[in-house]
């Protein structure tokens, strides 16, 4: 008889770094170098590794930010790795619950991103905003409110009183 424990996923300490989360998205840039640089300065994202290849491309690269790591690679259009500027844009948005929504998007501007939905009270009572970084990856930036709805009722009664056109 098959052993029935033969195809479970191992634990979460057997794959990952102490520290680091199970699940890590893995950004293509065009420029990952400069990504690593831009990260640290409008996230504060610290580095934990970087790989260069034998043309200097990074293949393979991490940060830390906001205690997620963050995999970077360089855009390698050979091998299938392509960002989202060379795509024409992105289905993905990277979400960071931060203390203060306003001054980090602000040092992110400042670093060189774009705004493209400012900081705003949202009916779900979190202060919210989106940008795009220089390399085409959108970023929402969070500070969630103290005593905003977290069941799904709550949420919708909010949606409804703040936001009928979507109610």
């Amino acid at each position: 008889m098959a052993d029935p424990t033969a195809n479970e996923t191992p634990p979460v300490h057997d794959l990952s770094p102490p520290g680091v989360p199970f699940l890590a998205p893995h950004l293509v840039c065009d420029g990952a170098a400069a990504a690593i640089d831009f990260y640290a300065k409008a996230f504060g994202a610290q580095e934990m590794m970087r790989l260069p290849g034998p043309d200097g491309r990074l293949v393979h690269a991490s940060v830390m930010i906001n205690g997620a790591m963050v995999m970077l690679v360089d855009e390698m259009p050979e091998h299938g790795m392509r960002g989202p500027k060379l795509l024409g844009g992105t289905p993905v948005t990277l979400h960071l619950a931060v203390p203060d929504a306003d001054a980090v998007v602000a040092r992110a501007v400042q670093a060189g991103a774009t705004v493209v939905m400012p900081v705003a009270d949202q009916f779900w009572g979190d202060r919210y905003g989106v940008i795009a970084d220089p390399f085409g990856h959108h970023w929402s930036v969070a500070t969630p409110g103290k005593d905003a709805p977290r069941t799904s009722e709550a949420l919708q009664e909010a949606m409804r009183q703040g936001a009928p056109e979507q109610a």
